[in-house]
């Protein structure tokens, strides 16, 4: 039964879990352990500094980089070019619509909620928007997972699709665990993120790619009796 598989029944869960991480982080009801969380990756000698060598911390800063309007915006037109280079435009069209739509979502999630910023230590990165939800962690799982999605829809191969998964899990996670690091949101920020960026980006897949795929399909079907007819 389709309601009982786990593609459906994760992003619900997802949801479910931003829901209550919202009323949770609006009831202030975790604020010691997201404070005890962020202090895990504080040198006790010194909380200003994260944990770990110099080159560590400039390393997360990439890491964290990959998860900015920048990087993200790369990797959305990168694979937006792509599928439509390859004849898959109804994909192309919905990665956009989708990605910006998300970005609308995460401004006014962010506005609405008005979380502060981590206090407790020095912040190893720049911050200019609220806290919760996590921007990076979202906006990353929403277009790492759009795209992989897509990737999978566009090539039909079910080992593509694997791939593009696990790589965007990587990401995504390494991203979300750097803003942590850093300082500059609470544990439960990219948590949020997170749990919404997996919600939007099923839905994204079932609306959008599934629809998109089917249109092909049609279109392919129309071609093929044209050339049948014409031979």
């Amino acid at each position: 039964m389709f309601l009982l598989q786990p593609r459906f029944l994760l992003p619900v869960a997802a949801a479910f879990g931003f829901v209550g991480l919202a009323f949770y982080v609006i009831s202030d009801g975790g604020a010691a352990l997201d404070s005890a969380l962020v202090m895990l990756f504080r040198d006790p000698a010194n909380p200003s500094l994260p944990i770990g060598p110099a080159w560590f911390r400039e390393m997360m800063r990439d890491l964290t980089a990959l998860g900015s309007f920048i990087g993200l915006g790369i990797a959305t037109v990168i694979a937006t070019l792509t599928l439509r280079l390859c004849g898959h435009r109804p994909l192309a069209v919905g990665l956009v619509l989708n990605v910006l739509a998300a970005v609308v979502a995460s401004t006014l999630l962010k506005i609405g909620i008005g979380r502060e910023r981590p206090d407790i230590v020095e912040h190893a990165a720049l911050t200019f928007t609220a806290s919760f939800p996590s921007g990076h962690a979202f906006l990353a799982a929403v277009v790492l997972l759009s795209i992989a999605s897509f990737a999978g829809i566009a090539s039909r191969r079910a080992d593509i699709a694997r791939l593009c998964l696990w790589v965007a899990w990587a990401l995504i996670i390494a991203i979300g665990v750097s803003r942590i690091y850093l300082g500059v949101h609470w544990p439960s920020d990219v948590l949020g993120g997170w749990c919404l960026g997996v919600a939007w980006s099923s839905l994204a897949t079932f609306l959008i790619g599934r629809r998109a795929a089917r249109s092909e399909d049609d279109l392919a079907q129309v071609v093929a009796s044209r050339s049948e007819a014409a031979g």
